[in-house]
């Protein structure tokens, strides 16, 4: 039987570790808990729906009955001799099931590697890193749909994938509870995607001159904890802003004022901008305001250094976003869910 408590503190269930206090709360371990908490009309009154807490900045207790997504389970449901179809449950750590891919050598997921989060969540952000994106290998969902108890399936058409932006984030947040992803992994002649970032760089360091998987996700391992703090010892939800895009002819602009301008290609020919690069020339990097404050080896983190609040990490952002725009005319966006 599905167990509901009340005031329960959200503070560990967060990467930001801010304090917040579910009014009701209860962790989702299999499918028949689902049906079990629409038949006692409990999933009527969810009002967030929790994964690894990696990608959430909470402003304040939340009322009504919060849901922490615990299924578990990974299984190959198709395969050629070139591709893998494999599930995952949505309560499956996501780097935990990128380390299982690679045990069985199927490839796809290396550049996600040590992105935090589950499986569930991936989709709502549609997570990228190092050129790569979940849509690129994803093939669809199966969804319970709170309020009527079924059991809806989204392609990825469906989820209408943006830029770290899905149909989850916003039109139906909190409408659906994301039991199972589908994959399509090679599982030979894996296309690697090595142009993003240092990947070359530390591969060329290391001495490896035809990489695998395997060696891309140490790459990509080793660039991420050497720029990003570990939210066990520093509380932050990785990059807040969304790198902004610009049409050509801003970039233009923008490239004539600053010449150092660090840009990538974007979607549809526009430019995207690297939102660390701006806040830096802005001087926030290493800067603390309270016990809020910016990373000092990325600026596109923002951390909690000891007992900020919601309100304190939201109120450090706006100050950032209005520096960058005074100062290049562009408007950062955040990444993550603010709840």
């Amino acid at each position: 039987m599905i167990k509901i408590e009340e005031k329960v503190s959200l503070r560990n269930l967060n990467t930001f570790g801010v304090e917040a206090v579910a009014e009701r709360f209860a962790v989702i371990h299999k499918d028949s808990d689902l049906d079990e908490l629409y038949r006692e009309g409990a999933a009527d009154s969810v009002a967030l729906i929790l994964g690894g807490g990696s990608n959430v900045l909470l402003l304040s207790d939340i009322p009504g009955l919060t849901l922490l997504n615990r299924l578990e389970g990974i299984r190959v449901e198709a395969e050629t001799d070139d591709r893998v179809l494999i599930s995952a449950m949505g309560g499956v750590i996501w780097h935990d099931l990128v380390l299982w891919t690679l045990r069985h050598n199927f490839g796809g997921l290396e550049n996600l590697s040590l992105i935090p989060g589950t499986a569930g969540a991936a989709p709502i952000q549609n997570i990228g890193a190092y050129g790569v994106e979940l849509k690129m290998v994803f093939e669809k969902l199966e969804a319970f749909e709170l309020k009527t108890g079924k059991r809806v399936s989204f392609n990825a058409a469906e989820c209408r994938f943006g830029y770290r932006d899905s149909i989850f984030k916003h039109m139906d947040r909190n409408r659906f509870l994301i039991a199972r992803i589908w994959l399509s992994l090679s599982k030979r002649n894996h296309q690697l995607h090595l142009e993003y970032g240092a990947i070359r760089q530390m591969l060329s360091e290391n001495g490896i001159t035809h990489p695998t998987v395997q060696d891309v996700s140490r790459a990509v391992t080793a660039i991420r904890q050497s720029k990003l703090p570990d939210p066990e010892k520093i509380g932050n939800a990785g990059s807040f802003f969304k790198n902004p895009e610009v049409t050509v002819a801003e970039a233009e602009r923008l490239k004539a004022a600053f010449p150092e301008l660090v840009h990538f290609p974007g979607a549809d020919g526009r430019i995207k901008l690297s939102a660390g690069w701006l806040i830096e020339q802005c001087g926030w990097k290493g800067r603390r305001v309270g016990d809020a404050g910016c990373y000092d080896k990325q600026a596109l983190v923002l951390v909690n250094w000891a007992d900020a609040v919601g309100e304190d990490i939201l109120a450090l952002s706006t100050l950032i976003r209005r520096d960058v725009r005074a100062k290049f005319g562009v408007d950062l966006q955040p990444e993550i869910n603010i709840v």
